[in-house]
């Protein structure tokens, strides 16, 4: 109903009051496309493809996330800080305040006026329904695994959620918000929970943020309207549109040419360089929250019960990171905003510094430990084979990622030199993800914007937890585990240790090649104002933004 109205034309001033009063997203309606005063403007983002569906337990795609964050609530959320430890570093959400019962157990109190976009109140019912989902087998969320050190969620009333935890440890606050958007057990609870990935509620969301879903034209746009009623302000912005727009650089034309108004990530110098010269746009310097890096499948591609005929041999794998001139590759391709990862960690996490042990790059000593595992060019044709199999193997790379491509054909012409085949397959990010969660390939060029702490993003992608999820290469290693178990339970000057013995260990393993870690630089046109960027969620602060009535552009004025 409410995208039927903002079609119809409005033909008298009384029908323009109604129209006013009910469009909740509308920001001013003084006059037909008119605005005034503090609650203006249409923000367009760019999306390198659309969101694979928009219920939070079972996505992790970082589109899916910038648009679902709007839509629904955590009990607290992390402030700008990013600290995880102990619950300083929150600030309310759904929960108004909350308190330690024992050293097991958090007690959240319900903000009372916190409401779902179609009526009810949102309970500690909706709570404890949401972990019980997100911990469901059936549902496999990837945050499954953050959420293993909570016993349970009950609902003693109907604003009051108990936290129960397995034992203390720094980020028992964190492992209880950061990941748990709070779903409407009403709308959900008759969904069969091995369908959710595909639920038509995933399409059409029902949330209790500060942003209501009202359309979604798959490939083309996904678009949002303020929640004028939001219990925690009504948002400043009331019109937020995500462009998709697969072709990195088609995304920084559109916004050169004052078609779209923010992109989270420029990428290489060239683009910053370009975006730096518009008039128009402003550039936002923060920390990388991001790795990339080439994943290997150590299953044989499509079944898991054998290994890869290349890549389930370890010193392949180290081969190959030996072989790799990381330097090289980021200097040609980013310059200087990016930085080789020492591990699979972003730029923001404090791991960063420590000596994690990276496979260094020798491409004499690579060569050597080829030949001297049976690896050589016996037919002459410039690729090394043994007992039979070619060393030979198709990377995966999706289509929206101008870098990743890049990056590609710079590592097949690399792993050429080495005697080592390289054939690119380009997918849509949908079919990589797909693909890559099945272990239906050889190897991968991976992205992955973290959470601000290590302690769940390692076990969400290194760990047996991550199977079927993040963890596309299926690496497992006993003993990292139980290292990176003792650390995230540790005091700061212990778990220190624990973490490098964890990291150096997975890196000799080499389950993947580190490639780079971007330093993050946004674009946003200059008439927004109040720009925050938070680096593990770069969009989260949105409803604090603004547009200036006196700045409104042609597109701001144009009601749908």
């Amino acid at each position: 109903m409410l995208a039927s109205m903002m079609h119809s034309p409005l033909r008298s001033l009384g029908r323009l009051a109604a129209a006013c009063a009910l469009l909740t997203w509308a920001a001013g309606c003084d006059r037909p496309g008119g605005c005034t005063g503090d609650y203006c403007g249409t923000l367009v983002f760019v999306a390198g493809g659309d969101p694979d569906i928009l219920l939070p337990p079972v996505t992790e795609q970082t589109t899916a996330r910038d648009i679902h964050d709007q839509i629904f609530l955590k009990l607290a959320d992390l402030r700008e800080t990013t600290n995880t430890a102990g619950d300083e570093g929150f600030e309310p959400q759904l929960a108004q305040r909350w308190e330690w019962e024992d050293s097991l157990t958090l007690v959240f109190h319900l903000d009372p006026r916190a409401r779902w976009h179609d009526g009810p109140p949102v309970t500690a019912a909706d709570v404890a329904f949401t972990f019980d989902a997100y911990t469901d087998a059936a549902v496999n969320s990837p945050a499954r695994a953050a959420l293993s050190q909570i016993r349970s969620v009950i609902a003693r009333d109907s604003l009051t959620a108990v936290f129960r935890f397995r034992r203390r440890h720094p980020e028992m606050f964190y492992d209880a918000t950061y990941h748990l958007r709070v779903l409407p057990a009403h709308l959900l609870h008759t969904v069969p929970r091995n369908r959710w990935i595909t639920a038509p509620f995933g399409r059409h969301p029902v949330g209790d943020g500060p942003y209501r879903f009202v359309e979604w034209r798959a490939g083309e746009r996904i678009e949002l309207a303020a929640d004028s009623t939001f219990f925690l302000g009504r948002p400043r912005i009331p019109r937020l549109i995500w462009r998709v727009t697969a072709d990195h650089q088609v995304a920084i034309t559109q916004l050169l040419a004052g078609e779209a108004d923010a992109i989270e990530f420029l990428g290489p110098p060239d683009n910053v360089r370009r975006v730096e010269a518009a008039p128009h746009l402003r550039t936002y310097h923060y920390k990388g929250s991001s790795y990339s890096y080439l994943g290997f499948n150590l299953r044989a591609d499509g079944d898991s019960t054998r290994p890869h005929a290349l890549f389930g041999d370890r010193d392949f794998r180290r081969a190959l990171a030996m072989g790799t001139d990381r330097a090289r590759l980021l200097q040609s391709v980013f310059g200087n905003l990016a930085k080789v990862p020492p591990g699979p960690i972003p730029q923001f996490w404090w791991l960063w510094d420590l000596d994690l042990g990276a496979v260094p790059y020798d491409s004499a000593g690579a060569a050597w430990l080829l030949r001297r595992h049976g690896w050589r060019d016996t037919d002459g044709d410039g690729i090394r084979e043994r007992d039979g199999v070619r060393a030979a193997f198709h990377l995966l790379v999706p289509t929206s990622s101008m870098v990743r491509r890049q990056y590609a054909r710079l590592l097949q012409e690399h792993y050429r030199t080495l005697g080592v085949e390289v054939q690119i397959d380009e997918v849509e990010p949908s079919v990589l993800d797909e693909r890559a969660r099945a272990g239906r390939f050889d190897a991968v060029l991976a992205s992955w914007a973290t959470d601000p702490t290590p302690t769940s993003s390692i076990r969400q992608t290194w760990t047996r937890a991550g199977f079927g999820a993040s963890n596309y290469g299926r690496y497992e290693n006993p003993d990292v585990e139980s290292l990176l178990e003792r650390a995230a339970a540790a005091r700061p000057a212990e778990s220190r240790r624990l973490w490098q013995n964890a990291l150096r260990m997975l890196n000799a393993d080499a389950p993947g090649i580190w490639l780079y870690a971007p330093d993050n630089v946004a674009a946003i046109h200059r008439r927004v104002a109040d720009v925050r960027i938070r680096p593990d969620a770069w969009w989260a602060l949105v409803r604090t933004w603004r547009i200036p009535s006196d700045q409104l552009i042609d597109r701001d004025r144009v009601e749908r």
